[in-house]
């Protein structure tokens, strides 16, 4: 499917908001963009591309993004998928020096309330 589809929110650059992923679908709303919201306290805005160092870093963080769990429509993650990470998440992997890559055009603007718009920058995944 075509990342090209973009929302009415804003990215962490300004833009509109794209799509992150749809294989597997990601985004706290299942939509496939990294939308945000009230019931969102996680703030799942980061647009990563995860790495097998992150997946690691995650479960040991007590957050098993690997298992697959059907019943939340949830595949198991892999290294290279895309994923909308909680900015929080990130934020601590970063400080551990395992941070996964950014797509930046497609974090929400929401992510720069807990993450420094340098430190995204910082590990931009560019296509």
């Amino acid at each position: 499917m075509s990342l090209e589809i973009e929302s009415t929110s804003t990215n962490v650059l300004g833009g509109p908001l794209r799509a992150c992923s749809f294989d597997p679908i990601t985004g706290f709303f299942r939509d496939g963009c990294c939308e945000t919201g009230p019931a969102d306290r996680g703030s799942h805005t980061v647009c990563s591309k995860v790495t097998a160092d992150f997946l690691r870093y995650s479960l040991m963080r007590g957050n098993d993004l690997m298992t697959p769990q059907p019943e939340w429509r949830f595949p198991g993650l892999k290294p290279g998928d895309r994923w909308c990470v909680c900015a929080s998440r990130w934020l601590e992997a970063y400080n551990a020096g395992v941070a996964p890559p950014v797509i930046l055009t497609a974090t929400h603007s929401g992510a720069l309330r807990i993450v420094k718009l340098e430190m995204l920058q910082e590990h931009a995944y560019s296509e």
